[in-house]
């Protein structure tokens, strides 16, 4: 009874101090588009970036200037914040417990941190070679930006605050099947697009592998009759072919894989489309009805990377937190440069081939080896502690949103908004990306580097992975205690939360996690091998319950129907307690499952009121 006691005066301490410190005179910083970097900071003259109000509460600090000793505000009037280079917040940035470094909203205000540039100037575009009859006449023209005397590359567009679509040969909903597909020979043979290239530079090929796409820079497509072969340039052809999984399908039961050809001007034909040409550093635009490009506002991304949040395992970053900040618009040029192969969770391959012969000393089964790189975000927080993002929004990304790579610890992502994301909304752990093999069980000597005490929790995540499809709303690989509860996920194209990586039995630092209360609707639309909840490898402790989950959407050219969950447990799951989750039927998947897994209550006899507590949680 007395530690009881003892516990609740150290807990109404710590909320009067930290009262207090809203309190009590501190350092707050005003920032606005409109405003100086010279200025003082305060309301009536406002520095202008985020960049010169955090090195000024930086330089308060360093000076131990009696304004920070409670707490730090930055605070972001409303505008758009046009970035010329991330905000990087390190070390020398962190708050304390009592006193942390705010960056906030002003009061009624929705700032945008924005990594894009304006697409300005549209003309009629006249008579435009290669340009489809249909189209002749409709579509509009403006010069590409120019970013550090450098024309802008770029892979999506933004029209009035709705994604444009990169010129395609075919609508996605009636996307044509390979021919056939030679590993040997590397090439494939499809149908003849009804389309004539004067040139293949630029364009890509989009392939449907089960769980992922794989995006491939054409370097050849040659026609002969009714039937074309395709050829592509590297490095992406070598890993394409030489990689076991995922892999394109060749199945005269089910159809094989389907595809689409994207970016060349011949494509354009549809209102909502458009086409870079990089060589004339043209931006071709096809409006849609009731848009008048005289005032419509047109974005491009120039950033991939709009805030780092970095420190190191010695001296991490601690104390930061955002509060109803806007973040948009952040760019992802790799598949332009390289092609884009991913393994899984848009984790895409640097090397990978099967082995001539199974077995390595973690796993005898294993056939084989992939080593992977991870998506860039549009914030990425490392070796950081007590980072808070809270009443955010992200939207407009062209690969991850937001990602806890690596070390961070006792930080949440809560009451935020993911819409339009090219990648997975939430990215959290390691994936043994870089120089270690992908399937080696992880377990560093260093577990500062390892992320834990995570919580994900009543966000509203929509419309996610609409560039890489193989992605998800939520993305945990190796980590322990996250808590990822009353979060609504919906409209993905593969699977929605997914807790795991390695395909390993292995104890690993996996443990301790949690899948609690989500609502999790309309998913995998176009991939298969998804579950609405997903986990990999070993979890000791790890729950999922009280989880609603229900709209699994099958695509029409998806070879397997079967393959697709509500809940999955896939490649070598173990010890995870799955209970009191509804669903509308008792579709739940298990794949090469390891011991201790426990299945209680789950389906459609699962009481309503899950229905009811899952999902988003209004806040008082």
């Amino acid at each position: 009874m007395q530690f009881k006691f003892v516990a609740m005066q150290k807990f109404f301490l710590s909320i009067f101090l930290f009262l207090f410190c809203l309190s009590a005179n501190a350092a707050e910083i005003f920032v606005s588009p409109q405003g100086n970097d010279k200025n003082s900071g305060t309301r009536e003259q406002p520095m202008a970036t985020p960049h010169a109000a955090l090195r000024k509460a930086r330089e308060l600090r360093r000076l131990n200037d009696e304004s920070v000793k409670n707490y730090v505000h930055i605070i972001l009037m409303n505008g758009i914040y046009t970035l010329q280079e991330p905000i990087f917040i390190r070390p020398e940035d962190s708050g304390t417990e009592s006193c942390p470094t705010i960056v906030k909203a002003d009061e009624g205000a929705q700032p945008i941190i924005s990594g894009g540039v304006p697409v300005a100037k549209w003309q009629k575009a006249g008579n435009v070679a290669g340009l489809p009859k249909s189209a002749q006449g409709k579509v509009w023209v403006a010069d590409a930006p120019k970013v550090g005397g450098r024309n802008l590359e770029f892979r999506q567009l933004w029209v009035s605050g709705t994604k444009a679509t990169r010129a395609q040969h075919v609508e996605t909903e009636n996307m044509p099947r390979i021919l056939s597909w030679s590993v040997e020979d590397r090439m494939c043979a499809i149908p003849a697009p009804a389309q004539k290239l004067s040139s293949t530079d630029g364009v890509e090929m989009l392939i449907h592998q089960r769980w992922e796409i794989a995006n491939l820079r054409v370097k050849s497509l040659d026609v002969v009759g009714d039937k074309a072969l395709v050829s592509f340039q590297e490095p992406e052809s070598r890993v394409q072919f030489e990689h076991p999984w995922p892999s394109p399908m060749i199945d005269e039961k089910n159809g094989n894989s389907v595809f689409m050809f994207i970016n060349a001007i011949e494509f354009l034909d549809t209102p909502g489309e458009w086409y870079l040409d990089t060589k004339k550093a043209k931006v071709y635009y096809y409006p849609r009805q009731d848009e008048d490009m005289s005032k419509v506002s047109v974005v491009a991304p120039s950033l991939e990377t709009l805030v780092t949040v970095e420190g190191s395992t010695d001296s991490p970053v601690s104390h930061i937190y955002f509060w109803g900040i806007n973040f948009a618009h952040s760019t992802w040029m790799r598949p332009s440069l390289q092609g884009h192969v991913p393994l899984q969770a848009g984790m895409y391959m640097l090397d990978a081939y099967k082995l001539q012969k199974e077995g390595l000393p973690w796993d005898a089964n294993l056939e084989n080896q992939a080593w992977i790189g991870r998506q860039p975000a549009a914030v990425e927080v490392s070796n950081a502690n007590n980072v808070r993002f809270q009443g955010c929004t992200f939207t407009h990304a062209a690969a991850s949103a937001v990602d806890f790579v690596s070390g961070v610890e006792n930080s949440r992502i809560s009451e935020s908004s993911f819409f339009d994301i090219g990648g997975s909304a939430i990215v959290a752990g390691s994936f043994q990306e870089g120089s270690t093999e992908t399937h080696i069980p992880y377990n560093p000597d260093n577990k500062r580097e390892i992320c834990h005490h995570i919580t994900i929790a009543n966000n509203s995540i929509s419309n996610v992975a609409n560039e890489d499809w193989g992605c998800v709303g939520v993305s945990v690989g190796y980590a322990h205690d996250v808590n990822v509860e009353h979060n609504e996920v919906s409209d993905i194209p593969y699977s929605g939360i997914c807790i795991g990586w390695g395909w390993t039995k292995h104890i690993t630092v996996m443990k301790n996690n949690r899948i609690a209360n989500n609502h999790v609707h309309h998913f995998a639309k176009k991939l298969y091998a998804a579950g609405g909840l997903y986990t990999l490898s070993a979890q000791p402790n790890t729950v999922i319950s009280g989880n609603y989950v229900h709209d699994m959407v099958l695509s029409p050219y998806m070879q397997e129907p079967d393959y697709c969950y509500y809940i999955y447990l896939d490649g070598a799951s173990s010890y995870i307690d799955v209970r009191d989750n509804w669903c509308p039927e008792q579709k739940f998947g298990v794949n090469n499952p390891g011991p201790g897994n426990n299945w209680e209550n789950n389906g459609p006899m699962v009481s309503d009121e899950v229905k009811q507590k899952a999902g988003v949680k209004k806040l008082q």
